[in-house]
Formats: structure tokens, C-alpha cells, sequence
């Protein structure tokens, strides 16, 4: 008679200590150049009406969808002119709904409005003050300054909402401060600024006008290793999110890096991934995922899990004795 309750009692035990984590809960796209197809893309914005922004970079284009893909929108096509783009990378909502576009081979910022009316651009390619070498990330910090990862020239820049030069750090190396191919930037809610340091395969943070404050990871493929990271973003809670992407998952930290989880493996099924390119939270509290190979956006919700209470203990405890 014990041997048929336990049938029915493990089941029940199971579910009530499910651990907490990230789930699958949707996804739209598939290669192409029709709306809602995606060819590589890369960088991910969610706004604050919860639109979803995505540059397309091979399409050379940006389209906007809502919370779960349906889509709205686009603007852009292979140009140099204004309002076009030469492979955009990066992508950012600001507060007040304009979206800011880092244009990686044509070494600028591009901004419009939230349905695409273009406002203005700066930077050329160099190596002074407001000038870029392949900007790959960038980001808005709630006063509207605007934040670069400048790729090829090894270090973050930072402008008010119009392009005015305010400030940059970093140079090419592998000490603190330094960088090796910037990929992604990401403004915490506390204003302090995490980088993808993607070919040093790590993680560095710094006040918001660049004064190191720490770093995590090496390269590899445990636990708090990367293996070039590509986005990041940081959550209204302050824990960072990194799109690990050669080893096809998200992981997730503290604010100052302490491996609290992560999610996904190499494939092209739900909550799989073929090299995540970036990665941002929605209002609702959803990480969504540029899954790039697989040209397509995937997104997700967390689960906290049930832990056993002493009263479910006490049920089974009877049941046995």
C-alpha cells in the first residue's frame, strides 16, 4: 500500500520544489527581408511603453514590434544619407521615446523619434572627441546623456542627448580600465556603467564619468566565464545580464558579479540560442534575446519557484508512518 501512495506523492514533491529560473515564453522571426524577418540581427531595446526595437543589422533597417512581436513598424535601408543605416549594431530607448541608433560601419549615432522621423546624428570615423571606429553598443542614462562602446578605438564616450561631447575613458589593453573590442554598454539604475568587454572576456563597471570601480570573468565556459560577451543589460533590481555569445546563453550576476544563474545551449529550439547577439528587459519584467544565427527575437519570464512548507512536510511524514 505504500509503494502505490508513493506514486502519487512524488509528483506533488516535485513540483512543490521547483527551482526558480528563467522560462520560454515566446518568439517571432525567421531569415528574411519581409516585416518581422530578421537578417542578423543585433542590438535590442525595449521601451518603456514596452515596443520592442530591433536593429536589424544585415537588412540594414530597424523595425519595432509589440511586447509580443506583432509588428508595427520600420524605417531605414543600406545608405550613408540620413535616416539609413551601413550594418547598425547597437540600439537604444531613451526615456522620452526617442531611439538611438550606432551605426557600426558607418561610424555614427543616428536618432529619431519613436515611429522613426529622423532628429539628428553625429560623429565620422577617427579617433578624437566625438569621432568613432565601428561603435558597437550603446545605451541612455535617465538625464538623456548617451553612452558609446566605441569598438575598434578601445573605449566609451559619452554625450548629452544631441551629440555635445561630455567625456571618454579606456585604451587598448587588459588592465583595469582598459578594453579589448568593447562590444555593449549598459546604464544601471544607480547610473553607474557596465561594458562587454567582449575579446577580454569580461565584465568592467565604473561611475558614471569613468572611474573604475570592478571587473568579473575570464574566458571559458563555467560558471562566470565567458566566451566572447556580446550584450548586457542591467535590470530595475541592479543584477547584469550578459548575451555569452559563443557559448549560446544568458548568464546572470549582482551588481558586483556574483554568478546568480543562466539559461540556454547551442540549438535552434525554444530557449535555444545560435549566438545571442543582445539582450534587454521589458517594463513587464521580460528579458528579451536577439537570437542572431537563428535571426530571430526569443523572450522570457521568470519563474521564482515553491519552496516545500513544513505543513506539506508534515502531510508526507504522515503518510509514511
Amino acid at each position: 500500500m505504500k509503494r502505490i501512495i508513493l506514486i502519487f506523492i512524488m509528483p506533488l514533491m516535485l513540483v512543490s520544489i521547483a527551482l526558480s529560473g528563467w522560462v520560454f515564453e515566446g518568439k517571432w522571426g525567421y531569415e528574411g527581408n519581409g516585416d518581422g524577418q530578421f537578417y542578423s540581427p543585433s542590438g535590442i531595446s525595449v521601451a518603456p511603453n514596452g515596443n520592442v526595437y530591433v536593429a536589424d543589422m544585415r537588412n540594414h533597417r530597424v523595425q519595432y514590434f509589440t511586447s509580443t512581436g506583432t509588428f508595427l513598424g520600420k524605417w531605414g535601408s543600406y545608405g550613408s544619407g540620413d535616416g539609413q543605416f551601413e550594418f547598425p549594431a547597437g540600439i537604444a530607448v531613451a526615456p522620452n521615446g526617442n531611439v538611438y541608433i550606432a551605426g557600426n560601419v558607418d561610424n555614427r549615432i543616428q536618432y529619431f523619434t519613436s515611429n522613426g522621423t529622423f532628429l539628428g546624428k553625429w560623429g565620422s570615423y577617427g579617433t578624437g572627441d566625438g569621432q568613432f571606429y565601428y561603435p558597437c553598443g550603446i545605451d541612455v542614462t535617465n538625464n538623456g546623456n548617451i553612452y558609446v562602446a566605441d569598438t575598434a578605438n578601445n573605449r566609451i564616450q559619452y554625450f548629452t542627448s544631441t551629440g555635445t561631447f561630455l567625456g571618454k575613458w579606456g585604451s587598448s589593453g587588459t588592465g583595469d580600465g582598459q578594453f579589448n573590442g568593447p562590444e555593449c554598454i549598459a546604464v544601471a539604475p544607480n547610473g553607474n556603467i557596465y561594458v562587454a568587454d567582449n575579446e577580454n572576456n569580461r565584465i568592467q563597471y565604473f561611475t558614471s564619468n569613468g572611474t573604475f570601480l570592478g571587473k568579473w570573468g575570464s574566458q571559458g565556459s563555467g560558471d562566470g566565464q565567458f566566451n566572447q560577451p556580446w550584450g548586457i543589460t542591467v535590470a530595475p533590481s541592479g543584477n547584469v545580464y550578459v548575451a555569452d555569445f559563443n557559448n549560446h546563453r544568458i548568464q546572470y550576476f549582482t551588481s558586483t558579479g556574483t554568478f546568480l544563474g543562466k539559461w540556454g545551449s547551442s540549438g535552434n529550439g525554444d530557449g535555444q540560442f545560435n549566438h545571442p547577439d543582445d539582450i534587454s528587459i521589458g517594463p513587464n519584467g521580460k528579458a528579451y534575446v536577439t537570437d542572431n544565427y537563428n535571426h530571430r527575437v526569443q523572450y522570457f519570464h521568470y519563474e521564482p519557484g515553491q519552496n516545500i512548507t513544513p505543513a506539506s512536510l508534515g502531510i508526507v511524514k504522515a503518510l509514511f508512518r
